[in-house]
């Protein structure tokens, strides 16, 4: 499952093994520097953001950040940046998400053979 938070100028979209309690919202909104919560399960719009196939370093950090805040179950946080004409991104790291969807860290490339 994933929720969404607002904040200023981005979006957090964390992944979890089952709903996040109100107590737990709470302290993720804190976390995110009084994000707001976002009932949607969808989010509509142009978005620049991590690679799914890649979980990036500071979403290990986040990911510790609520363990030792007490929230248990989270898998991955990631953040992205609403952005209408996809320019000044680094493909390598980064991609275009058209809507954030409860399948943006779905990967669905199986690996290639070995050759």
């Amino acid at each position: 499952m994933i929720t969404f938070f607002k904040g200023n100028n981005n979006y957090f979209a964390v992944s979890s093994e089952s709903p996040i309690n109100k107590k737990d919202r709470q302290k993720l909104r804190w976390l995110f520097g009084e994000a707001q919560y976002i009932e949607n399960s969808e989010i509509l719009g142009d978005f620049i953001g991590p690679r799914k196939e890649m979980i990036t370093p500071w979403s290990t950090n986040a990911v510790e950040i609520t363990q030792n805040m007490g929230i248990h179950g989270i898998i991955r946080i990631e953040e992205y940046f609403q952005h209408g004409d996809f320019q000044g991104f680094d493909p390598m790291l980064q991609s275009q998400h058209k809507n954030l969807t409860q399948e943006i860290f779905k990967i669905e490339k199986e690996a290639e053979p070995l050759l």
